[in-house]
């Protein structure tokens, strides 16, 4: 791995260490340059301002996510994996939830469309479907996930709440199936 590449894991390690125990508003350039050791010119040649850090971190979560969960089944399995991610990480997300930011949520909703397209790539690889189709049923799915992401998150990421969410898994289970199939006989 070059230098600068570890230079930028570095930052985003310091980042997610600090966002750990303080809200993301509450974080500046200099917590993050002092506990890795960096001074802010080195930053600042990675990383235009702590949003645009955070933007990368998401995204690069997201593909780890997307990786780690190459197959998945279902959007109930979509669900299910990203909820489990979030509790894993609870402190941080509510802390990135919590600054109020558009950009955040900006990031969520990118985070969002980025799974869904990937499940979508996978569910429709050999289904005939239509480009057209294919793009409503991502923007849907895409927005229901943020929507109860946004839900959850808004109750404080409530253990109950999994609860909740794995009854509406079970209530649409199929949903997804019967858009292809649906689509598919209206040709």
């Amino acid at each position: 791995m070059a230098a600068s590449e570890l230079t930028k894991k570095a930052i985003k390690q310091a980042f997610l260490e600090i966002l750990e125990k303080k809200p993301l508003d509450k974080i500046t350039v200099r917590d993050i340059t002092e506990n890795c050791g960096i001074n802010r010119n080195t930053f600042y040649y990675h990383y235009q301002d702590i949003p645009a850090l955070l933007e990368g971190l998401l995204s690069q979560k997201a593909d780890e996510f997307v990786l780690e969960y190459p197959h998945l089944n279902s959007i109930d399995e979509c669900i299910t994996a990203a909820m489990e991610f979030a509790r894993s990480n609870k402190r941080v997300m509510m802390h990135i939830f919590n600054s109020g930011s558009h950009s955040n949520i900006s990031s969520l909703w990118r985070i969002c469309e980025h799974v869904i397209r990937k499940y979508a790539d996978t569910v429709f690889a050999d289904a005939p479907l239509s480009d057209s189709d294919k793009e409503l049923f991502i923007r849907y799915h895409k927005c229901a996930t943020f929507g109860l992401i946004i839900d959850w998150m808004q109750h404080g990421m409530d253990e109950a709440y999994v609860d909740d969410m794995q009854r509406i898994c079970q209530l649409k289970r199929g949903s997804a199936e019967l858009i292809i199939e649906n689509a598919l006989s209206e040709r």
